[in-house]
């Protein structure tokens, strides 16, 4: 629908959005601070022992979640992280002080890992969860620590530790309790729009949305739950076609899967089933997750095929709906919010 210049018009408006999931940056770490080579001299002592402080600890660099970002936006030119170096011991047994460390908020749901080997360090899912990104050197010690009873009078303390440049990137994986799963115009933003507050792009042409959209679903007794728009899915996803892996990530952190195929589909059987592989191939464990499907734009056809689709549905909880016209939504709500709840039991 995008025509030949489909791709790079797809590329620029994903560029000019202020969704990122994606980073690399340069982290270095806080040297180490030089232990202190120094013997005490005052007026009452004219040759005392060893009295040479500690260097103090480089600064860490820290990620710690924060509930309010849902995007790594403030991070994509900032490539350099760096923490501040820890200062050098004193004489009186002085300790340098310790460098402060570098802390990096970001999204929850956000993953770390080590940019040459793919290595996955950890992840960050709760709001204030801390973890060190890349640890300052250790601090040197005096020559204090060294004297024996051979040695009364140690001439060496050791020099800091170096702190570590290294490269980390950091991938966003949105955190829901139900993620829609479909074919480009399958009605999962129009759904969204309805059941919650979040205003999607909606229109009639396939990669309306082009970035995750995250809503909160109100159900009944002041109770709720996140629900979230990932791009359409294609044939073909789980090797990069349409947006490909970029988004596939995203359902891998969703509680439930809702998938949705509209009423007026061809095959309705065999487009949840290419959904399906598409999501095993990506991820096998994907395949774990409780899923519901909910057969969309029912207000598009008539009652005689609405009773044809029901008998070659696939053996999955599933339910009929409209956005349009506001039907079947209360028992997709409680179908969401049962299986939700039991998946936490």
């Amino acid at each position: 629908m995008f025509g030949r210049n489909g791709p790079s018009t797809i590329q620029t408006l994903m560029a000019e959005s202020n969704f990122v999931d994606y980073v690399k940056i340069c982290c270095r770490s806080g040297k180490g601070g030089a232990g202190c080579m120094h013997f005490l001299r005052d007026k009452h002592t004219a040759k005392g022992g060893p009295d040479g402080g500690d260097g103090g600890h480089g600064g860490n660099i820290i990620l710690q979640g924060n509930s309010n970002l849902w995007t790594l936006l403030h991070l994509k030119y900032r490539k350099h992280v760096i923490a501040v170096p820890g200062g050098n011991g004193e004489s009186g047994l002085r300790k340098g002080k310790d460098g402060k460390n570098e802390i990096v908020e970001v999204p929850l749901g956000t993953v770390a890992k080590d940019a040459e080997t793919g290595e996955v360090l950890f992840e960050v899912t709760k709001h204030g969860e801390k973890h060190v990104l890349s640890a300052g050197g250790r601090g040197g010690l005096g020559n204090y620590h060294f004297k024996t009873a051979v040695n009364q009078a140690p001439t060496h303390s050791q020099p800091g530790e170096s702190g570590k440049e290294e490269w980390r990137i950091l991938e966003l994986k949105i955190l829901a309790d139900v993620g829609l799963v479909g074919f480009p115009n399958a009605g999962k933003s129009t759904l969204l729009s309805v059941v919650t507050a979040a205003k999607p792009e909606i229109a009639a042409y396939p990669f309306t949305t082009l970035v995750p959209n995250l809503g909160i679903v109100e159900y009944r007794d002041y109770k709720s739950f996140v629900m979230a728009d990932i791009p359409g899915i294609i044939e073909g996803a789980h090797e990069g076609k349409g947006l490909g892996t970029r988004f596939l990530r995203h359902i891998e952190r969703n509680a439930t899967l809702l998938f949705l195929v509209p009423a007026t589909s061809e095959n309705i059987k065999e487009e949840y089933n290419i959904l399906l592989r598409e999501l095993k191939l990506h991820n096998k464990e994907l395949s774990a997750k409780s899923r519901i499907l909910a057969i969309t734009k029912c207000d598009l056809v008539d009652d005689a095929t609405l009773k044809d689709i029901k008998k070659k549905l696939p053996r999955v909880p599933h339910v009929f709906i409209s956005s349009a016209a506001q039907k079947g939504l209360e028992e997709l709500k409680d179908k969401l919010w049962d299986i939700i709840n039991k998946d936490l039991e």
